[in-house]
């Protein structure tokens, strides 16, 4: 059920920005039409591409090169499954203990903004906490298939996996492209920043091949790539509370940027009448209650992810100083009386 109710998200996301984003031809400097599709290939979502483009050919050619690059980011940086030919996160986690791991330059690049963000956000988003992590989504997987048996994780086991989360320990060789988890009790769970990631780089790729109004839409997280032809990208911001008539709280302009949302509404389980979210604050190792959802407006795909999940474990008024401390960032928080504050007009 919450799978479905995840997947309902995405489409009401989905089905938003598709239907502001125009449609027809557009005889600007050349004849455009917009064509869009939608895969269900990777990072457990749906994934959708909009593009204006001069043929149906050109789109698909385009859309072909966007799913293929999305299923290989969510192989690299699969924690569950392993890959033939591929050394991926798990890979890292499985044996990067014994001995560093060497791993494709894009493992590298994505644990480095890990690492950079971490130290940006003071310790807010942390991918290395895998082994707290671990513990939380067993529970949450148990209680999807045994709702009335549904348990909370253990508290001295959580205080124990605690002590194997230092991002000291993660010891990365960009040289040799190499990663060394120098705590044998550590594992990585990189699903903080990973799909934010993979959506930049691909709207980089599209940059590169001269690709000027489109818009990727991988699950909420929504990066576009210039304005439309014939005006701006109109993106809605989710109401978390899907049981409201208004599916959305906000609707923003988004030519060239991304935003993510951070939620309590997608993935979570309930133990005594009480909905426990996947979203975990190193703190106290467990899913706080600040707030329903937090978004964050910026360029840059993969930070905005990182720092969805930060401001979601700070205090409103740490989360907003640091906010308004960026540059080109907004944020978005919904409070959990529904009330919407937000750092722009």
């Amino acid at each position: 059920m919450k799978h479905f109710r995840s997947l309902l998200v995405s489409l009401i996301i989905i089905a938003l920005a598709v239907s502001l984003s125009g449609c027809g031809k557009f005889n600007n400097e050349k004849s455009l039409t917009k064509y869009n599709q939608t895969s269900f290939d990777a990072f457990d979502t749906a994934i959708s591409f909009v593009c204006f483009c001069e043929s149906q050919e050109e789109f698909d050619a385009l859309f072909d090169e966007v799913n293929s690059e999305f299923i290989r980011y969510h192989q690299l940086y699969d924690i569950y499954h392993t890959y033939e030919g591929i050394n991926n996160v798990k890979t890292i986690n499985d044996e990067g203990a014994a001995a560093p791991v060497v791993v494709d330059k894009d493992i590298i690049d994505l644990l480095l903004l890990a690492k950079e963000m971490y130290g940006e956000c003071s310790g807010k988003v942390n991918v290395c906490m895998g082994s707290v992590l671990k513990l939380w989504h067993n529970a949450r997987e148990f209680a999807e298939y045994n709702p009335d048996e549904a348990y909370l994780p253990d508290d001295e086991k959580l205080l124990a996996a605690a002590e194997h989360c230092s991002m000291d320990d993660l010891i990365i060789d960009e040289a040799k492209s190499t990663v060394f988890l120098a705590d044998p009790d550590m594992s990585l769970d990189v699903g903080a920043i990973a799909k934010g990631y993979a959506v930049e780089r691909v709207a980089e790729m599209l940059e590169e091949k001269g690709v000027v109004h489109a818009a990727i839409n991988a699950g909420g997280n929504v990066r576009t790539l210039g304005p439309k032809p014939d005006g701006s990208w109109r993106v809605g911001i989710q109401n978390p509370d899907l049981s409201s008539d208004e599916p959305t709280i906000a609707t923003i302009n988004l030519d060239g940027k991304s935003v993510v949302t951070s939620g309590v509404y997608e993935r979570y389980f309930t133990v005594d009448g009480v909905q426990y979210h996947h979203i975990i604050d190193g703190d106290s190792l467990y899913p706080e209650r600040r707030y329903l959802s937090v978004s964050i407006i910026t360029k840059d795909s993969g930070r905005a992810d990182a720092l969805s999940t930060a401001l979601f474990n700070m205090d409103y008024e740490v989360g907003r100083a640091y906010i308004d401390s960026l540059e080109d960032t907004e944020a978005i928080w919904v409070m959990p009386d529904n009330e919407v504050i937000q750092t722009f007009e």
